[in-house]
C-alpha cells in the first residue's frame, strides 16, 4: 500500500542536500490538501478536543527520526513531561529543550491539522551525535535508545547541579554545616545510584536473572533495569510467543557450567529472565534485522508477528510488584523495505479511539482491521514488507 511511495521517497532523499530541499517543497505542496482531507474525514464533532495531528517534513532519510517522535508524542505521559519541561527556567539549548520546543509548537497550534519542520530538533541532533550527522537511513531503534537516554542523564545533569547549587547556599549560611553536608553527600552518592527521571518512571522496566543450580537447587538472581525490551522474532508467530522465548530456560552446561557459591565449585544449572517490574510505558523492539554470514551482511526479518490490541505480560516473576499490569497498543514504528539501510518508516498510532497513520508530512486516518498489515508476511525473510518494529504498549493503570 505504502511501500512505493517510501522507495521513492527513499531515493529521493539519498541524493545530495539540494535534492532533499526539493523533494521537502514537493511535499509541501500536497501538504495543505492533504490536511484538509484529514479533517473532514475526522469530522467536526468527533474532532479530539486540544489534539492536533501534524506531519513532519523529512530532511533527507530523517523518517527514522519523524517515525519516533511521532511515536513518543502520542505515548501521553511522556508527551506531558515533555510539554511541562518548557515551561520550566530556560536553559541553554539541549535535545530535550529542542524536543519541548517541537511538541510545543504541535500543540500550541491554531490549525488541528497540518505540516511542521523539525529543523531546530534535527539540526541538533546531528550537532550532538555523528552517527546522525548525514543523509543516509538511520535505525529507529538506536535513535528512541539515544533519544531516552540523553534526556535521562540531562535531567540527571540537572538535578546534580541544583543539590550543588543548594550545598553551596548551606555553606554560605554557617550553622550546622557540618552535619548537613555530610548527610547530603551520602544522600547524594545514594542518588547516583538509584536517580530516577520521569524518563525512568514512565519507560523504566526491571528484569530480573535467575540461575538455579542443579546440584544444590540453590536460586540466585541478579536484578538489571531496561527502557525497552528487545525480542527474537519467529515466523508466524505472536508478541506473547516472542516474549515466553525471551525468558525461555536454559541449560548452563560443559565449557558454560555455572560458578555455585554455594557448591563453591561450577555446576549445571538453569537460568531465566523474567519481568520483575512492568513499566508505565512497555516499549517492545522486534529484532528484524539479523546479519547473514552467507551474505555478509544484514538482512530484514519480515516474519508475521502478530501483536494485539490488548497484552499482558505472562513472564513476569514470583516476586514481581504488578504481574496483571494490562496494557494497550498505543503506538507501532513500522518499517517498509527489505533491510535496515534502505526502505522508510513511518508510524502507526491510536488516539481518542481511532488510528492515524503518519508518513512524515503525510497524515491519514486508517481501520483499526488495516493494522493487520503490519504484521509481516508468511513467507521470504528478504522480501520487502511494512512490518511492525518498534511497539508501544501503555499500562492501563
Amino acid at each position: 500500500m505504502f511501500y512505493l511511495q517510501c522507495v521513492l521517497r527513499g531515493l529521493a532523499s539519498r541524493f545530495t542536500p539540494v535534492c532533499v530541499c526539493v523533494c521537502v517543497c514537493v511535499c509541501g505542496l500536497s501538504s495543505g490538501a492533504n490536511a484538509s482531507a484529514l479533517e473532514k474525514e475526522i469530522g467536526p464533532e468527533q474532532f479530539p478536543v486540544n489534539e492536533h495531528y501534524f506531519g513532519l517534513v523529512n530532511f533527507g532519510n530523517t523518517c527514522y527520526c519523524n517515525s519516533v517522535l511521532q511515536a513518543l508524542y502520542f505515548c501521553r505521559p511522556f508527551r506531558e513531561k515533555v510539554l511541562a519541561y518548557k515551561v520550566q527556567p530556560r536553559r541553554k539549548e539541549s535535545l530535550l529543550t529542542c524536543l519541548s520546543d517541537l511538541f510545543n509548537s504541535i500543540a500550541t497550534q491554531k490549525k488541528k491539522v497540518g505540516v511542521i519542520p523539525p529543523k531546530k530538533f534535527i539540526s541538533r541532533l546531528r550537532k550532538e551525535n555523528e552517527l546522525f550527522d548525514n543523509y543516509m537511513q538511520q535505525d529507529a531503534h538506536e535513535f528512541l535508545n539515544y533519544l531516552l537516554n540523553t534526556i535521562a542523564d540531562l535531567l540527571q545533569e540537572e538535578e546534580k547541579s541544583q543539590e550543588r547549587q543548594q550545598n553551596g547556599k548551606l555553606l554560605q549560611n554557617g550553622g550546622g554545616v557540618g552535619g548537613s553536608s555530610g548527610t547530603g553527600g551520602g544522600q547524594g552518592e545514594e542518588g547516583e545510584k538509584t536517580q530516577q527521571t520521569w524518563v525512568h518512571e514512565i519507560f523504566q522496566g526491571t528484569l530480573t536473572n535467575e540461575t538455579r543450580c542443579l546440584n544444590c537447587e540453590a536460586v540466585s538472581s541478579k536484578d538489571e533495569d531496561f527502557l525497552d525490551l528487545s525480542v527474537d522474532v519467529e515466523q508466524n508467530t505472536s508478541i506473547t510467543h516472542c516474549l515466553r522465548g525471551f525468558s525461555n530456560t536454559e541449560t548452563l552446561c560443559s565449557e558454560y557450567k555455572y560458578y555455585c557459591e554455594q557448591c563453591r565449585s561450577k555446576q549445571e544449572a538453569q537460568k531465566r529472565m523474567r519481568v520483575k517490574k512492568l513499566p508505565m510505558i512497555l516499549a517492545l523492539h522486534l529484532k528484524r534485522f539479523k546479519y547473514m554470514d552467507q551474505l555478509q551482511r544484514y538482512t530484514k526479518l519480515s516474519y508475521r508477528v502478530v501483536f494485539p490490541l490488548e497484552l499482558r505480560l505472562f513472564n513476569t516473576s514470583g516476586d514481581a510488584t504488578n504481574p496483571d499490569r494490562m496494557y494497550d497498543l498505543v503506538a507501532v514504528v513500522v518499517h517498509c523495505g527489505s533491510g535496515p539501510n534502505r526502505g522508510h518508516y513511518i508510524t502507526i498510532v491510536k488516539s481518542h479511539g481511532f488510528w492515524l497513520l503518519f508518513d512524515d508530512d503525510i497524515v491519514e486516518k486508517i481501520d483499526a482491521q488495516a493494522i493487520e498489515e503490519f504484521y509481516g508476511l508468511t513467507s521470504d525473510i528478504s522480501k520487502n514488507s511494512e512490518s511492525g518494529y518498534i511497539l508501544f504498549y501503555q499500562s492501563r493503570d
